[in-house]
């Protein structure tokens, strides 16, 4: 087969600005990645955003064009051998999108939906069926707008406190007012920022959220490691009486030791969760030696579609609870992240709802109904570009 590899510059405009501590972006830049071979094509999306653990645009850049200079003609198996044996890269963003444009071609020709080509070829022994339907988590924005400037016990300097499947807006109105549409469009996992307002006024909002929660409702809360560890510790414990209302709270704080984050999970019933932490970690990661209980993982940090699967099934077999998650990205990576959730078996609400953020895309989001993402059986990812997303460039 001859195969052919091609990268294809996009910029996306976002919805509202987007601010973060390394300033404002209006769109959301990157590439798609496409590899077509025997008439069909697959696609990957490369979406570079450094200050959340990925490379920079221009490193991107260069791996692309070099990775297609120098091992586009190669076979589809080659490549993904030597993208298997660049892990961990010190370009994941575009090693991912590579990585998922060579698999969503050969799940295409294999005639398999891509979520049941990564199981065939990934786990050797002992693999479980991947489902077609993956529940997905609202995000209301800040659980308490406040006009007071934010006070967190450590400053982050991670943008991942702004990668969220935020709904645009509803950080500057506050959780309260998003509560009733998110519930009404059938969402039961609903993500609110905390850490941005006083700590003592952000209790008194988690507590009225809770309180006006039907059955089965729950918050995942998110702090981008701003607060301190004795404040980490009093919050959980002010939080104990409504443990049965909060799924989660990821990153609890910064500066903790892995000791001192096992006691601090030891004493909260509540799923604790490592998410953009995780790559000053190193690699491989050995799940086991993890002290919170439940991981967050982005394929464009890790690294892969086929790394974070392995990642997430050891880190499921070491008894640990995995979420997939996007960084904003385009309908391409969103679709592949979609079918890498239903890989993994995760019976938890992923963050995949960000396709929101985006004024323009590349193709059609997947289309969540009620809180879930009905994959569908057809081969491949799933995503079918817009005939404008594959000329090049792309600009809306």
């Amino acid at each position: 087969m001859l195969l052919q590899l091609k990268r294809i510059p996009y910029r996306l405009p976002l919805r509202r600005p987007w601010r973060t501590a390394h300033g404002v972006r209006r769109e959301r830049a990157g590439w798609l990645v496409q590899a077509s071979g025997d008439g069909c094509c697959g696609y990957g999306d490369c979406a570079p955003l450094p200050e959340a653990g990925t490379e920079t645009p221009l490193a991107a850049a260069e791996r692309l064009s070099t990775w297609i200079r120098e091992h586009g003609q190669c076979t589809l198996q080659t490549q993904l051998a030597l993208l298997e044996h660049a892990v961990p890269s010190a370009t994941p963003a575009a090693d991912a999108a590579l990585e998922t444009a060579l698999l969503d071609l050969s799940a295409r020709l294999g005639r398999l939906p891509l979520r049941e080509s990564l199981l065939g070829d990934g786990s050797r022994a002992g693999s479980s069926k991947a489902t077609s339907e993956i529940e997905i988590n609202a995000a209301l924005g800040a659980v308490a707008a406040s006009s007071q400037p934010a006070v967190p016990d450590q400053v982050s300097d991670d943008a991942s406190d702004q990668v969220s499947a935020e709904i645009p807006g509803a950080a500057q109105q506050g959780a309260e007012q998003a509560l009733h549409p998110a519930l009404a469009a059938g969402f039961r996992v609903l993500k609110v920022k905390v850490g941005v307002a006083p700590v003592e006024q952000e209790l008194a909002a988690i507590r009225h959220l809770c309180a006006r929660l039907p059955p089965g409702a729950r918050l995942r809360l998110d702090a981008n490691r701003a607060w301190s560890l004795p404040t980490a510790r009093k919050l959980l414990d002010d939080l104990l009486p409504l443990a049965n209302w909060i799924e989660s709270l990821e990153e609890p704080c910064a500066a903790a030791t892995d000791a001192e984050l096992r006691v601090l999970q030891a004493r909260t019933p509540i799923a604790l969760a490592v998410d953009e932490s995780l790559p000053a970690r190193g690699w491989p990661l050995d799940p086991e030696q993890l002290p919170l209980r439940r991981l967050v993982l982005k394929p464009g940090i890790v690294g892969g579609l086929r790394p974070t699967l392995a990642l997430a099934r050891r880190a499921r077999s070491a008894g640990l609870e995995v979420v997939i998650t996007s960084l904003i990205e385009s309908a391409a990576g969103l679709w592949s992240s979609a079918q890498l959730a239903a890989a993994t078996g995760s019976p938890l609400a992923h963050g995949l709802a960000t396709g929101i953020w985006l004024a323009a895309d590349l193709g059609a989001a997947p289309a969540i109904a009620r809180g879930y993402i009905q994959l569908p059986k057809r081969p491949g990812s799933g995503f079918s570009p817009a005939q404008r997303a594959v000329d090049e460039p792309v600009s809306f």
